[in-house]
């Protein structure tokens, strides 16, 4: 057993755990592991600080996007509703240009009509006295024929305008 190297091994072994234990190793490791479980502890509570907050910063983002979502819907039902009535006031100036431009065109026709019936009324009176004063001076002669022309006329001209 002296002469086997895996006795010498554990010798060497006990008697560098035993040199380290005399140095205060253990002491040094488990400062070190405990430093090191403190951080790890202090990473954790940050990260549920930081987790917290950026759920309460998701929770904000979300009450504004729906802020924001209800304000956009408003303003396009408000678009709609001004939309609607633009569109009923347009047809109603529309309507009423129409109804405008109708009265006009219907007035200009009368007045048309009217021009065009005292044109013909006219026109006719004096082909009525150029007939008849034609017809009376062939069958009328003399001085009786000239008065009766004359009033004849005068009378036709005032009846018939």
């Amino acid at each position: 057993m002296i002469y086997e190297a895996e006795f010498w091994v554990a010798v060497a072994f006990v008697l560098l755990v035993l040199a380290l234990l005399k140095l205060g190793a253990h002491k040094t490791v488990t400062g070190a592991l405990d430093d090191r479980t403190r951080r790890v502890q202090a990473e954790l509570d940050e990260a549920s600080r930081l987790r917290a907050e950026a759920e309460a910063l998701l929770a904000e983002y979300q009450r504004r996007r729906q802020a924001a979502e209800q304000e956009a819907a408003q303003i396009v039902a408000n678009a709609k509703a001004e939309g609607e009535r633009l569109q009923a006031e347009g047809k109603a100036k529309v309507e009423e240009f129409v109804a405008r431009r109708t009265r006009m065109a219907e007035t200009k026709i009368a007045q048309a009509e009217a021009q065009a019936i005292a044109e013909v009324k006219s026109a006719a009176a004096d082909a009525a006295v150029a007939a008849a004063e034609m017809l009376l001076t062939e069958t009328v002669k003399g001085k009786l024929a000239g008065k009766l022309v004359s009033d004849g006329i005068k009378g036709l001209a005032a009846k018939l305008n």
